[in-house]
């Protein structure tokens, strides 16, 4: 059952959220300070011992005392002074800590708090709608819509109502955007079946709680004899295609409505939108406002994540380092990562890419790759870095189904050209260097500035024999990094099969790149 908010002084606690609210504004307090005023708030005015605290934040984990006094410590600095000039929380010597505080009854959330956006996006999907006339579609409507709760909630990148919050709209006429304001929710996926003989339409929406508008609409049809494997595909390919939708949402209202807000979440989503781009100037922008989330959030295992990748992106691309501790950086926020990661799916397939690519630590970089996907089967970037691990340090033909299936959840994401530009690698492997050129032409037509693409691109045309084609792309490519190397690339990628490489570099210095 959803804990209600809890309100105390000024404050206003929404435990299932991890939100806190100052007079109806967020306050930036993470993901542990919010777990330990819960905990607090459970108690008001008792001594909650330190032991009882630490298994509030850290359930199931060892960590030293002094995390807990450091966490307190800042939940201290962000709460300010009482209204009687003292701090919210004291200290019992050699106890625990104790909230000095007898909090309001519980309250409802009022609108303008509901309205307040959460430390990440949240989601409400709404019971589909049956336009067929037979009331029997409604078992079939149903069951769709709680197969698509269920892999929804494998993300950790947004929050998803529960199947009993949102099913009480069931069989009413609702504006979406009151739905948004009664559940504080930012984003309403809604749809429809019908059903005409055999055959059956599902539509599906992803709408903004705030404006109303439409950011996906999509049909899916099948015919009824197929009934369990069209509803399997309708799962997967919304599971898939909503969270990057969010995604972009979240980036450009962050970018339009709140430019100078600095909360680690805002930075984590500048962040994002330098993320596919990739060019050795946006990888380290997107480095520096991940060090400032870091420092804000600095157990987020997300942000660690994905910083470590980016990192060991400028390594495999071969680009020059920020300096002589970028490595051990590296190696630091992927154990970080990897501590506080919980079974999320994103962090263990970027930590997996990370070992393979940088620290070329193959089977545990497998190992995590192969748990990625059991713990999310149908996040983009997972699918993606599963397939790299596969290309690298294991079968060829089980990369080219990841990288597949990737493309046909999502073919508009952005992030397309990772499984292009792998599918690509793949055919350059096993010497086929037209196909190759296929793919990695459809890569390089989403995004010009990402390197592995020319790899492609250069080799091929150059082991076919076209080296004019090949030093057109040489020269694309060297305005893009300048000062790259054959040597710098062979030694940012991983070596437990040279085979995987071998032909790319070949072509590289037929083509004319510098052997360094």
């Amino acid at each position: 059952m959803p804990e209600q908010p809890v309100a105390f002084g000024p404050f206003l606690l929404n435990p299932d959220q991890g939100t806190l609210f100052r007079d109806g504004a967020l306050v930036a307090i993470g993901q542990k300070g919010a777990l330990l005023l819960g905990a607090l708030l459970k108690r008001p005015g008792q001594v909650v011992t330190k032991a009882d605290l630490m298994d509030a934040a850290w359930p199931g984990t060892a960590v030293e005392e002094s995390n807990l006094s450091v966490q307190i410590a800042s939940l201290r600095k962000l709460l300010g002074a009482s209204p009687g000039g003292g701090e919210w929380i004291a200290t019992i010597p050699r106890v625990g800590y104790r909230l000095l505080t007898e909090p309001d009854a519980t309250v409802s959330v009022p609108t303008q708090v509901a309205r307040s956006e959460p430390v990440i996006p949240s989601l409400a999907m709404l019971p589909f709608q049956n336009l067929s006339g037979d009331p029997e579609q409604d078992y079939f409507a149903d069951g769709v819509v709680e197969d698509i709760i269920t892999a929804l909630s494998r993300f950790k990148s947004f929050a998803v109502i529960a199947r009993n919050s949102s099913f009480v709209y069931k069989g009413r006429a609702i504006d979406v955007r009151q739905v948004a304001t009664d559940l504080g929710v930012r984003y309403v996926l809604e749809g429809s079946v019908r059903r005409v003989g055999t055959r059956i339409r599902i539509s599906a929406q992803l709408v903004d709680g705030l404006s109303g508008l439409h950011l996906w609409a999509r049909n899916f049809d099948g015919v009824v004899e197929d009934i369990f494997e069209f509803q399997d595909s309708i799962t997967e390919t919304v599971a898939a295609i909503v969270e990057p939708e969010i995604n972009r949402a979240e980036i450009e209202r962050s970018r339009r409505e709140r430019p100078e807000r600095i909360a680690a979440y805002d930075l984590y989503l500048r962040a994002l939108r330098l993320f596919l781009p990739l060019s050795p100037h946006e990888n380290a922008m997107a480095v520096d406002l991940l060090q400032e989330a870091i420092a804000l959030e600095p157990e987020n295992a997300t942000f660690l994540a994905m910083a470590a990748a980016l990192l060991e992106h400028r390594h495999g691309m071969g680009w020059p380092t920020f300096g002589p501790n970028e490595f051990a950086l590296c190696a630091d926020y992927t154990d970080r990562a990897l501590k506080h990661a919980s079974g999320d799916a994103f962090v263990l397939a970027f930590c997996g890419n990370t070992l393979i690519q940088c620290f070329r630590d193959y089977d545990r970089g497998m190992e995590l790759a192969r748990h990625a996907i059991d713990a999310n089967p149908n996040m983009l970037y997972v699918v993606d870095m599963v397939g790299v691990a596969y290309l690298h340090c294991g079968d060829l033909g089980e990369a080219l189904k990841f990288f597949h299936r990737a493309l046909r959840l999502s073919p508009r994401d952005p992030g397309a050209q990772w499984p292009l530009t792998g599918i690509a690698h793949v055919y350059m492997a096993r010497g086929k260097y037209e196909e190759a050129l296929v793919w990695a032409n459809k890569s390089l037509a989403l995004n010009k500035s990402f390197g592995a693409t020319y790899w492609m691109l250069i080799a091929a045309n150059a082991l076919l024999g076209r080296l004019d084609e090949a030093r057109l792309h040489l020269k694309a490519y060297l305005e893009i990094t300048p000062g790259v190397t054959i040597a710098a690339i062979r030694e940012g990628q991983p070596a437990k099969d040279p085979s995987r490489m071998a032909a790319i570099l070949e072509g590289l210095r037929i083509a004319g790149l510098e052997e360094g």
